[in-house]
């Protein structure tokens, strides 16, 4: 047996969810009974959705040709694959020279109007 889809899960959850909240209000019921066979029925109706939402169909399979058709219809192409390496590098950082590093900041005071 196949597994679930994501869109299964969220539909059956999403109708679990609010199937039981809407009949949970409509029927203003406060009985435990009652409230099991709401929830029965909304897991019942959940499962249904989830079973009717259309899975993803596997890819179909291409019918083999002729071996002269397929040369004829398209090209040959040849996949080669390269190894490479790619180096390492660690940043970058010049040297500051102890001058500048050491030097104060020029001050620019506002001129007189």
């Amino acid at each position: 047996m196949p597994r679930p889809t994501v869109a299964q899960l969220t539909y059956g959850s999403c109708t679990v969810i609010f199937s039981t909240l809407a009949m949970l209000l409509l029927s203003q019921t406060s009985s435990g009974p009652g409230i099991a066979v709401i929830v029965v029925a909304a897991v019942a109706l959940g499962v249904l959705v989830a079973m009717t939402v259309p899975t993803p169909k596997p890819s179909r399979t291409v019918v083999a040709r002729s071996a002269a058709s397929a040369a004829a219809s398209r090209p040959q192409s040849v996949s080669v694959t390269v190894p490479v390496t790619v180096p390492a590098h660690a940043p970058v950082q010049a040297p500051v020279p102890a001058v500048v590093a050491s030097a104060p900041e020029p001050v620019r005071e506002p001129t007189a109007p």
